[in-house]
C-alpha cells in the first residue's frame, strides 16, 4: 500500500500531508504511532487534527521523555507541526511523542531580553505579509523585516496591503512597498469596506496548501481571514478613533481547514519582531544591495566609509534609498550582536557541563 495512504488519507491530505511527510513519519509508524497536525496551541497544550479515527480536534500533552529530550524552545510542538501522537479514547485526548522534521518554519528571537527562538508557525507554503496603508501602520522597514523572517522561512512571501480605502496616495505607497519587496515578490491590496482585492488571494488557498497571516496588531488580519473563509471566523474590533488604529483581536495561532480546501493560518500580531539567525534572508531581502556589494573596490566592504563603495555611490546617485541601506546596517548590527550573545551563552553552558561532568566523576570516583 501507497505509504501516503496508510493513515485516513482524506483528513490527512486535506491536511496537508504528502510523501514527504509520510517517509518522515516511518520510524513514528513503527511504534504504533498514527500522525497528526498541530492546529492550535495554547498554554502547554496543543489541539491536533486530521488524526486517524477521530472527528475533530484532540487536546494533546507532550509526553514526558519528549520534553526531557527538547533541549530548545524549538523542539517543541507548533502550530502546522505534524507530530506522532496516542490517542487516549477514554478522554478523546492525546499525547505527542515526536515531531517531524519541518519543511518551512518561521522562527523569531523571543520578546525581551531572554536569548532563545521561538517557532512562530511550521510547515507553511505561503505567507502572507499583512501591512496597512494608512499612517499609523505603513512602515518599509518594518516590512524588510518581515521579508526578511519569510525568505529565511522557506516559504513563498506575499505582501498584502489592506486598508486601501483610509488613504488617497494608495500608488504612491503601493510602489514604495514593491520596491522594498523587489520584482519577485507579487503585491496585493485590500480594501474591506469596498470589498476589493480578496478574490486575487482566494488563488493561494489550493487543497492542502497552508498559508499563513503576519503582520503587526491592529493591520486587519483577521477580517481578511473572514473574507477568504466566507464566514465570521474571527472575531474584529472596530478601530480606535485616538490614533486610527484596529484593535488587536486574534490571542493564539490558529490553523484553519476552510470548507473549499486549503489550510489558513492566523497569527497574533507581532508587537515586536527580534530576528534570529537570518543571515540568508537578508541576503535575499537586501539582493540589491548585495548585488551592488559586488563592484565594490573591496570584496569585504562593509558599505560604509570604503573607498570605492559602490553601494555609497548609489545612495548618492538617488538609486538606493538611504534608508534602505540604513535599516540594512542596523539589521546586521542586531545579527553580529546576538551571535556574540550566543557565543558567550554556549561558552557559559559548556563550562556548567564541564563542572557537572567532573563534580559527578569526584562523587563516584573511588576513594583511596
Amino acid at each position: 500500500m501507497d505509504s501516503l495512504h496508510l493513515h485516513a488519507p482524506d483528513r490527512l491530505v486535506a491536511y496537508g500531508w504528502d510523501a514527504v511527510f509520510a517517509e518522515r513519519f516511518a520510524p513514528f509508524d513503527e511504534q504504533g504511532l498514527i500522525p497528526a497536525r498541530v492546529v492550535v496551541e495554547y498554554q502547554h497544550i496543543y489541539g491536533v487534527a486530521g488524526a486517524d479515527g477521530t472527528v475533530g480536534e484532540l487536546l494533546a500533552t507532550v509526553a514526558g521523555r519528549l520534553r526531557h529530550r527538547a533541549v530548545r524552545r524549538v523542539d517543541y510542538p507548533a502550530v502546522g507541526d505534524w507530530v506522532a501522537i496516542k490517542p487516549n479514547a477514554a478522554d478523546e485526548r492525546a499525547t505527542i511523542h515526536g515531531v517531524l522534521e519541518r519543511k518551512s518554519k518561521f522562527v523569531r528571537k523571543v520578546a525581551g531580553s531572554v536569548v532563545a527562538e521561538q517557532v512562530v508557525a511550521a510547515n507553511v507554503d505561503v505567507v502572507l505579509i499583512v501591512m496597512a496603508l494608512d499612517d499609523a501602520d505603513f512602515n518599509p522597514r518594518r516590512l524588510e523585516r518581515y521579508l526578511v523572517l519569510a525568505h529565511e522561512s522557506g516559504a513563498r512571501p506575499v505582501v498584502v496591503l489592506s486598508k486601501a480605502d483610509l488613504v488617497d496616495d494608495v500608488a504612491e505607497r503601493i510602489a514604495i512597498a514593491q520596491g522594498v519587496a523587489g520584482p519577485a515578490i507579487t503585491v496585493h491590496v485590500v480594501s474591506d469596506p469596498r470589498n476589493e482585492g480578496y478574490d486575487a488571494l482566494l488563488g493561494y488557498l489550493q487543497p492542502g496548501q497552508t498559508v499563513a497571516l503576519l503582520g503587526s496588531s491592529g493591520v486587519g488580519k483577521s477580517t481578511i481571514v473572514n473574507h477568504l473563509a466566507g464566514s465570521e471566523l474571527q472575531r474584529t474590533r472596530e478601530v480606535r478613533a485616538s490614533d486610527g488604529r484596529g484593535r488587536h483581536t486574534t490571542t493564539h495561532r490558529q490553523l484553519l481547514l476552510l470548507p473549499d480546501g486549503g489550510l489558513l493560518m492566523d497569527t497574533p500580531g507581532m508587537r515586536e519582531l527580534q530576528l534570529w539567525d537570518v543571515d540568508e534572508g537578508v541576503e535575499q531581502t537586501f539582493s540589491d544591495i548585495e548585488d551592488l556589494g559586488a563592484a565594490c573596490r573591496f570584496p569585504d566592504c562593509e558599505h560604509d566609509r570604503e573607498p570605492d563603495c559602490a553601494v555609497q555611490e548609489a545612495v548618492e546617485a538617488g538609486t538606493l534609498p538611504a534608508a534602505r541601506l540604513a535599516n540594512y546596517h542596523r539589521l546586521r548590527r542586531e545579527l553580529r550582536a546576538l551571535a556574540n550573545r550566543q557565543d558567550h551563552l554556549n561558552r557559559l553552558f559548556a563550562k556548567r557541563r564541564v563542572r557537572a561532568v567532573t563534580k559527578a566523576f569526584n562523587r563516584h570516583a573511588p576513594r583511596r
